[in-house]
């Protein structure tokens, strides 16, 4: 193994406008997706250990977030729109090769919708976070997601931050509000953001968690302990687990820093993962 550095190499996907990545490395591909108001450095936190373990990371902002253009004007935010952005980045660096996906939140969510329309292309998935569980999102959760919106429209990224510090566990708190400033600072068009604020929480990846059972694919799923990161809560991820056919869950230590958080970590983690014959095996078919 190279001691060198893999160098990202930044790229650009003509999908409902222009969806900007970058790819890293030289292998089986990994696509990398983030969550809702995040971009394509916040599903691995910068780490470079995949591509140093043989892999080919490829990372893109979603549509409207970080670099990558609004969706059209006839067009929006919901997750079938998202993984047909998804399958443009797969034709790109995967092509008939099968691929690995891993997502946080939005992102998991995304990719199952992906997969379940085309899992003979996928070799597995890496589920970081869900939330959806498949009966329709309450109105208080809409009024919580519309309030960040107006927040982000009204005020910009201090605007999107009052509304979000409310009820923050102290201990993490600090921590949290400048990770939010930190990923709202990178987004070219924040209305594009606020827009998909109000819309992506109003759309469903599937029907019910039932469907989850057709996904005959590895999975491993992550999960996150409520105490620091209640918006992703441990009991969702573990019944997706349930669900899926071929599923681990994994977590970080009670009381621990979430290990969504933890890049190099997170990273690990889904190398091994990878590295599993049963996995290695679906890529090199």
């Amino acid at each position: 193994m190279s001691g060198a550095e893999p160098e990202p190499k930044q790229f650009a996907v003509p999908a409902a406008g222009r969806l900007a990545g970058e790819v890293v490395g030289e292998g089986p591909a990994i696509v990398l997706l983030h969550g809702l108001t995040a971009s394509r450095r916040y599903v691995v936190h910068g780490s470079r250990l995949l591509p140093r373990r043989g892999f080919r990371a490829v990372s893109y902002d979603a549509r409207g977030h970080g670099a990558s253009d609004p969706a059209p004007e006839d067009q929006g935010y919901s997750y079938a729109e998202l993984a047909a952005d998804l399958g443009a980045v797969a034709d790109r660096f995967a092509g008939a090769r099968r691929f690995v996906i891993a997502g946080h939140s939005m992102g998991a969510h995304t990719l199952a919708a992906y997969a379940l329309g085309a899992a003979d292309r996928i070799a597995a998935v890496v589920l970081i976070g869900p939330t959806f569980l498949g009966a329709a999102v309450s109105e208080e959760t809409l009024a919580y997601w519309d309030r960040l919106a107006d927040g982000l429209e009204q005020g910009g990224v201090e605007g999107f931050v009052a509304a979000y510090d409310h009820d923050l566990e102290p201990r993490w708190r600090e921590n949290l509000l400048r990770i939010t400033r930190d990923r709202l600072a990178v987004h070219r068009h924040p209305a594009a953001v606020a827009r998909a604020l109000r819309e992506v929480p109003r759309s469903r990846p599937f029907e019910g968690l039932a469907e989850l059972e057709f996904l005959d694919l590895p999975a491993l799923v992550v999960a996150s302990y409520d105490e620091a990161d209640p918006g992703h809560p441990y009991a969702i991820a573990a019944a997706w687990a349930e669900r899926l056919p071929r599923a681990s869950l994994i977590s970080e230590k009670p009381g621990t820093s979430p290990l969504a958080w933890q890049g190099g970590r997170l990273s690990r983690e889904i190398a091994a993962f990878c590295e599993l014959p049963e996995v290695a095996e679906r890529l090199a078919a």
